[in-house]
């Protein structure tokens, strides 16, 4: 079993990685998984994750406060938004899709500001 959440947890980070530069992919959901699933699997492993320069501290935050700062979601909002809108009127010529898409978008949106917002950088 631990090593199914070892290999699940490195799926998971790998995902969460991604979704630093892909911005509809969430990354804290991710992270946060990560980290719940190399607790169980391999305590190096999650002790690692936790003591990483950038993403322990982004994941303890996170954990503590249910906050997301106010410039990642400046950022993840920015980029959503740049990418949706790229994607929607220069790659896709579906009036439906371009409609998916802006809706994927709103929602992702909604979401990201529906926490709130930290008032210190992790």
């Amino acid at each position: 079993m631990k090593k199914l959440y070892i290999t699940l947890g490195i799926i998971s980070l790998s995902l969460g990685i991604a979704g630093i530069f892909l911005p509809v992919l969430p990354t804290t959901p991710f992270l946060l998984l990560t980290a719940a699933l190399w607790m169980r699997g391999s305590p190096r492993l999650y002790e690692r994750l936790m003591s990483h320069p950038r993403l322990g501290p982004y994941i303890r935050s996170f954990r503590e406060t249910r906050a997301i700062p106010l410039r990642a979601k400046i950022v993840s909002v920015s980029m959503l938004w740049a990418t949706i809108l790229a994607s929607a009127f220069w790659a896709v010529n579906a009036w439906w899709l371009r409609a998916l898409l802006i809706a994927i978008a709103a929602g992702v949106t909604w979401h990201i500001l529906s926490f709130r917002t930290l008032k210190t950088q992790p």
